[in-house]
This record gives C-alpha cells, structure tokens and sequence, in this order.
C-alpha cells in the first residue's frame, strides 16, 4: 500500500484538478439534470457523472476499496482496512442553480475512522484538507474550530436531506430540540461545506440527520484535524448517518440529544 502521505497529495491533487476543470470547462450542458428515481427531492447533474469519472480513474489505480456517491461501492483489487470515500460534487442542486457552495470531496478511511479529508471549495476556489494527526489547512494555512463555549451565542450548521422523512413527528421534534439551542442556524445546501466552516471556526457546530457518509467523511476528518470533535450514528438506509461535529467545547452536553 502507498504511503498516507502520497495518498493525500494524490487526493489534494485530484481534489484540485477536478474543480477546476469543472470551473474551466464551466456551461450549461454541465447543469443538466435529472431527479433521482428512488428519491423524487434529489437531483443529479452530468458534472456529478463527469467528475466523478475523473476521480475514479485516479484513485482506482491505488487498488484500494472505494465508496462513491454515483457508484456505490467498489471492492478493492487488494485486502485492505483502508478505503477512499468520494463526493465527486457536494451541493449539485446549488451547482445548478446558482445558489451556493459546492465542493468536490475525497476522504480516507481506515475501518469506520477517518485518516484525512481534502475538499475544494468550487465557489471560494479553495483547497481544504486535515486529519487526526496532521492538522488542517485552507490553502497550506493552518485552521481551527473556534473556542466558543456557550451554546446561545453559537451557530449551527444544518439541513433537511431528501432521505430526512420531515412526515415524522419523531424526527422534526429530535431535530428541533437540537437546533432551538443555538443562536443562529444556517442551512448551505453542502455538508461538505458546513463542516468546513465548523473546521475554520467560522461556525461552530455542525448537525444533520440521514446525511449520506460520502456527504460528510472528508469534512468530519478535517475538523478532527482542526481541533474538533464529531460523532456518527448509524440509521436505517445504508451509508446514511446521523452527524454531529462542533468544537471540543460545544461537544459536551449534547451527548444525550444526539442519542
């Protein structure tokens, strides 16, 4: 197996090429979209097939097991506790629209822990990446989760996924009770995104229910390598989790609405 570190420098590498070839090749024929047969809310665009073609042939030269958002999951060539999880594009619906962030995503995993995330930014044109171990930088700076430790005077960062059944009572009153504790909520259509904003201490907490694993791994590694701290719960649907990642300060305390 290659070593972490050639691992990601090919991941920043790809991360990069990747966005800004969509930037540089940027037209409408890239927005066209579709929706998603089992989940009427969601939309794909052909930039999600066309990067994630791009990313795949890279990566897929490593022999490692990977799980991507189009494809599912691809059994490696080798035996190996390690596996790449990839968003080839966060954010699609803001993508076509116009309307916000979007993000190429590429995240190591060793079992069920995250070994590094690496994101950019499309909108900002930024490169982010961190880990347990090696830290967190945005454009080789260093970042970190900020130190607010009172809830009423922090935000969080959030969103009602397609797969979120918004028809369950259950589910709206667990969401509300999170949400209702903090001073101000924003919703940026990208997880990728929101946990990069947790990991520059820009926002201070991230939370979503049934977010998909490909949607968060990159970004929960790198505010592990911020400084911060997350947590993972496993739901119903495969690969579908519920997240919470803020500061170490915010963390305690929560313990007990997460579960």
């Amino acid at each position: 197996m290659p070593k972490l570190e050639e691992l990601l420098e090919l991941s920043k590498s790809i991360a990069a090429q990747a966005g800004q070839s969509l930037l540089s090749g940027l037209n409408q024929h890239h927005k066209n979209y579709f929706h998603s047969v089992d989940y009427p809310k969601e939309i794909k665009a052909l930039a999600d097939i066309v990067l994630e073609k791009e990313i795949l042939q890279v990566l897929g030269l490593k022999g490692l097991p990977i799980l991507s958002e189009e494809s599912g999951y691809i059994p490696g060539q080798q035996d190996s506790k390690y596996w790449f999880i990839v968003d080839p594009l966060d954010g699609t619906f803001n993508f076509v629209k116009g309307l916000g962030p979007c993000a190429v995503s590429i995240a190591l995993w060793k079992d069920q822990k995250p070994i590094f995330g690496v994101i950019y930014n499309i909108v900002d044109r930024k490169l982010i990446w961190g880990g347990a171990g090696i830290g967190a930088y945005c454009d080789g700076q260093p970042i970190s989760v900020s130190k607010v430790s009172i809830k009423n005077q922090a935000s969080i960062c959030t969103g009602f996924p397609v797969r979120l059944d918004l028809e369950n009572e259950t589910v709206v009153q667990s969401f509300w009770r999170m949400v209702r504790l903090f001073a101000k909520v924003r919703m940026f259509g990208s997880a990728a995104v929101s946990l990069v904003y947790v990991a520059r201490g820009v926002s201070d907490v991230y939370f979503e229910e049934n977010i998909m694993l490909w949607d968060v791994a990159a970004g929960l590694a790198i505010v592990e390598g911020a400084g911060g701290t997350y947590a993972l719960k496993k739901t119903s649907v495969d690969w579908s989790y519920r997240v919470f990642a803020s500061n170490e300060c915010l963390s305690s305390g929560l313990v007990d609405l997460f579960s």
